[in-house]
């Protein structure tokens, strides 16, 4: 026999044994080799007792529902800004999240129709004067005639009841030149605090109304989260309240004061706006997206450490302590309460459990 043809058998016994180990390696990953435990209580192969420091008793207590509500980060001071006439606009010097300071110019408008009434008034007020010079010589001269007697009183009192006339239509034109001038001021739309902008709304060439906002700026100070609660759970909360807020864009849970609450109620959503002040966070912006966390009902929940329940693949179990002797319980959690969780099943009040189990020995 050649040394080829002794090869042959072992290269097959090889490739047996490897199949072979292979199979058992997917039933054991499979958990074939290890015994599945039954719904309920499990006795384990060996009881042991723990020290009392390592139990912890099931408590029956009132808790509160926490829920949670979307809400805006906005700023507390808010301006639109508008024109208080109507003109074209020739330019907005701002766009979007640029930071301005008070007095920056927004926008201006166009002066031309502005400049143009200026010139008409002005024409006014140069005839009301040559009309109130000529009616003050009269007067001068007439005083003279009355003087010496070469003039009624009646004369007298006429032309100075005209030289008053005159003066008053001076004064009215003047006062209209004024006015005309005090809208080339509000021709120019400037910053009334330092802040940033929120929106823009026109563009150059639009038709600025009275009244209509061109830009939007806000302050990045005096921040608030402002969240629509539902009716049912706004009467709950009061003015000057704490509150939790959680902002996920920058993975902070911090603490507000309710600010201010809304009474009129949404007919629409049944809802109230309530605004919450926020501490100075870093990094927080107006618009940010948060969450509002308040208790809007309670309920009674049976509660233990969550450091004694034990996870086992998707299974939930704890260790029972019941005559020194430890048992296996299977149980249903729900929301935990600081450094305890609620247990929905599996577990009375007054049952005592294994608070660490890791460390009994």
């Amino acid at each position: 026999m050649s040394q080829t043809d002794l090869k042959k058998p072992n290269k097959l016994i090889m490739l047996a044994v490897a199949i072979v180990v292979l199979i058992l390696l997917l039933l054991y990953m499979q958990g074939s080799f290890v015994s599945k435990v039954d719904p309920g209580v499990t006795q384990p192969a060996t009881a042991t007792t723990s020290s009392k420091g390592n139990t912890a008793q099931v408590e029956k207590r009132t808790v509160d529902d926490i829920l949670t509500w979307p809400g805006t980060v906005r700023s507390r001071t808010v301006a639109n800004i508008s024109p208080k006439m109507t003109a074209r606009i020739i330019d907005i010097k701002v766009n979007a999240g640029d930071k301005i300071k008070k007095g920056d110019i927004i926008a201006k408008l166009d002066e031309r129709d502005i400049h143009a009434q200026e010139n008409q008034a002005l024409a006014g007020v140069a005839s009301a004067s040559a009309q109130a010079n000529r009616a003050k010589a009269d007067a001068q001269r007439t005083r003279s005639l009355y003087s010496k007697d070469a003039a009624t009183r009646e004369n007298l009192d006429a032309v100075v009841a005209q030289e008053k006339s005159a003066q008053a239509s001076v004064n009215q034109a003047m006062s209209a030149v004024n006015e005309i001038r005090t809208h080339l001021d509000d021709a120019v739309l400037r910053a009334p605090f330092d802040g940033i902008v929120v929106k823009r709304l026109k563009e150059p060439g639009d038709m600025g109304l009275a009244g209509v906002p061109i830009v939007t700026i806000q302050t990045p100070k005096g921040l608030r989260l402002e969240a629509d609660v539902p009716t049912t759970c706004a009467g709950r909360v009061n003015i000057g309240m704490t509150v939790t807020v959680r902002i996920d864009t920058l993975r902070q849970t911090t603490t507000g004061q309710v600010d201010e609450i809304i009474p009129e109620v949404d007919p629409q959503t049944r809802t109230q706006l309530i605004k919450i002040a926020l501490p100075a966070i870093e990094g927080l912006q107006p618009g940010h997206f948060g969450w509002l966390e308040q208790a809007c009902d309670q309920h009674e929940a049976l509660l233990i450490p969550v450091s004694a329940v034990q996870h086992i693949g998707q299974l939930e179990v704890v260790q029972v302590l019941a005559d020194g002797k430890q048992t296996m319980r299977h149980i249903r959690t729900a929301k935990t309460f600081g450094d305890q969780i609620e247990v929905l099943s599996g577990l009375h009040a007054g049952e005592t459990v294994i608070a660490n189990p890791a460390q009994v020995q």
